[in-house]
């Protein structure tokens, strides 16, 4: 790949040719061809010896594996708690800037690119990579857990009171809202600015050109790859993990087994042959018409939800939960004398690193999706359209299971038992339970086949070197690798599999936490010079359209 050195400009085209980074590097020179795979040397041979060696080591020796992790945890917390606190709020207020800077006028893919996709198309591919799993398990399961004292309280707030209710919605949001999408909006538009703008290779490398040059070609940029699919793998990884419990214990209610952790991972690897078949019919047979159709159910699920629940508490409790989120968020936010601590280190670092670890595959998947928006409608949608979606959506599950909790009657009435099995709880005591069950279950297992498919398109991207055409079997593998690593997740777990899915993200997101930070400056380098570019050739092309 040769950028084209800039010429004396005349006409829009002068501008989309002009490129103020100029290389030699061509995309997929340092590939390197094994039994038909056309893949990055190292990167590939060593991310995935180390995603095998930690399966193996995990699948082998579990309880060793279990206790690693665990004191990997605890070191990462006791060490860098304060950095895994204070990167969302940074990462928010430079996206802010970004968005209100006179850069937001700069558009993905150059002053004339068009959007790929209609805003409404858009919106509903952001909703489905980055939030479907999760919102499953933790819709109904989050807020009640915080107001019953399930694993502790927000800001130690007493349980079953109106303040442990209202902080349930404030934290549950905090979670969920700003925080999680502006770390995916940078990343996303890292990769895009660099790729559509600059012509570089789709892979977290490229992001660091302004400061490393030419070096990120060599061993800097090799780490840095090599930091963004571990992290990916972990992260995502972790979702399927906590999905396939879920999902088993659905199973579990509807026909009355035991959901043993054998049958966990059996449904992972099954989930994993989907996967691997989606894969291979290819992004619009496979990802695509999977999402298409899941978001059809959910937003049913959802408006099944609103109708048969206390549909006025729910519609009372969107505005009242905003506004709680709002004036809660200082409290939440700050790491400095808590005495909460120990629910700040399980829900809230937690979240902050599964968000850093699903970075780079949500980032890259916005990033293929977002090109001919402008930097300011960028933000705009990508902060504000997912969560608008997560006030609404935990709003209607979490105010319908606490009232069923507070109502004394029916399967919510006593503790909380299980964060996996709420949701069915709570829609056993709603009308057609049989049925809305099995759809969430299919729901589930469709988010897991995506995620997975998705994530492998997106590792093996940056696993051979930006390419976006390499063989197919390289897919299939990654997709193999992503249900291997989460079953050795589950299977080394231990008795407490939430955990053990937690020490493994928390302890893989730190590198890429800092290579994150990193990447705001770096990012922030590149806009400036396109927009200082861009003024000096022709100042009439900056015209924004409008959203």
């Amino acid at each position: 790949m040769t950028a084209i050195p800039p010429a004396p400009p005349n006409d829009e085209a002068d501008l989309l040719a002009s490129n103020p980074y100029e290389t030699d590097y061509e995309i997929g020179q340092d590939n390197v061809e094994v039994l038909g795979l056309d893949v990055h040397n190292p990167v590939f041979f060593t991310s995935a010896a180390l995603v095998i060696l930690f399966s193996a080591v995990s699948l082998i020796f579990p309880e060793a594996s279990s206790l690693a992790m665990a004191r990997a945890k605890t070191w990462t917390l006791q060490s860098a708690d304060w950095l895994f606190a204070i990167t969302p709020v940074i990462v928010l207020l430079f996206s802010l800037s970004l968005a209100i800077s006179p850069l937001g006028r700069i558009r993905l893919g150059g002053p004339s690119a068009v959007p790929d996709f209609k805003i409404h198309s858009w919106i509903a591919m952001l909703f489905a990579a980055g939030v479907g799993i999760g919102f499953m398990f933790y819709g109904a399961a989050e807020p009640l857990a915080y107001y019953t004292d399930w694993a502790g309280t927000p800001l130690s707030a007493e349980a079953g009171t109106p303040a442990a209710e209202r902080l349930a919605f404030s934290a549950t949001i905090f979670h969920w809202g700003i925080a999680p999408w502006a770390i995916y909006a940078i990343v996303g538009l890292s990769l895009g600015f660099f790729a559509h703008n600059k012509g570089l290779p789709l892979s977290i490398r490229s992001a660091f050109y302004p400061i490393l040059g030419e070096r990120i070609w060599g061993w800097p940029g090799h780490i840095i790859d090599l930091f963004a699919v571990v992290s990916t793998v972990f992260g995502l990884a972790t979702t399927i993990g906590i999905g396939a419990t879920q999902a088993t214990s659905g199973l579990s209610y509807l026909f009355g087994f035991e959901p043993t952790r054998l049958i966990q991972i059996l449904l992972i690897l099954a989930m994993t042959g989907l996967a691997v078949l989606s894969v291979l019919r290819g992004l619009d047979g496979g990802v695509k018409l999977l999402s298409n159709i899941n978001m059809g159910v959910a937003f049913a699920l959802l408006m099944f939800v609103i109708i048969a629940g206390p549909t006025v508490v729910i519609f009372t409790g969107i505005g009242t939960n905003f506004l709680d989120y709002i004036l809660d968020t200082p409290s939440l936010t700050t790491w400095v004398g808590r005495e909460d601590i120990v629910w700040f280190h399980d829900w809230t670092i937690f979240y902050w690193a599964w968000w850093i670890s699903w970075s780079p595959f949500v980032g890259m998947f916005i990033a293929r999706i977002s090109r001919g928006r402008t930097v300011r409608e960028y933000f705009s949608v990508v902060l504000l359209a997912p969560f608008t979606i997560c006030v609404i959506w935990f709003s209607a599950f979490g105010e319908t299971a606490i009232a069923q909790h507070k109502s004394g009657v029916g399967e919510l009435a006593g503790d909380m038992t299980s964060a996996s099995i709420t949701l069915f709880e709570m829609l056993h005591d709603m009308p057609f339970p049989e049925v809305t069950s099995g759809v969430a279950i299919l729901l589930l297992i469709v988010f897991i086949v995506t995620s997975a498919d998705s994530g492998a398109l997106v590792v093996d991207t940056i696993t051979s070197g930006g390419k976006t055409d390499a063989p197919v079997a390289q897919r299939v593998f990654w997709a193999c690798m992503l249900g291997v690593t989460a079953s050795a997740l589950l299977y080394g777990g231990g008795t407490d599999v939430l955990r053990s899915l937690q020490a493994g993200t928390i302890t893989a997101a730190l590198p890429f936490t800092v290579i994150l930070l990193a990447c705001c400056l770096s990012l922030y380098i590149g806009m400036r010079d396109e927009w200082k570019e861009m003024k000096n050739i022709q100042p009439d092309l900056l015209e924004e359209d409008a959203v």
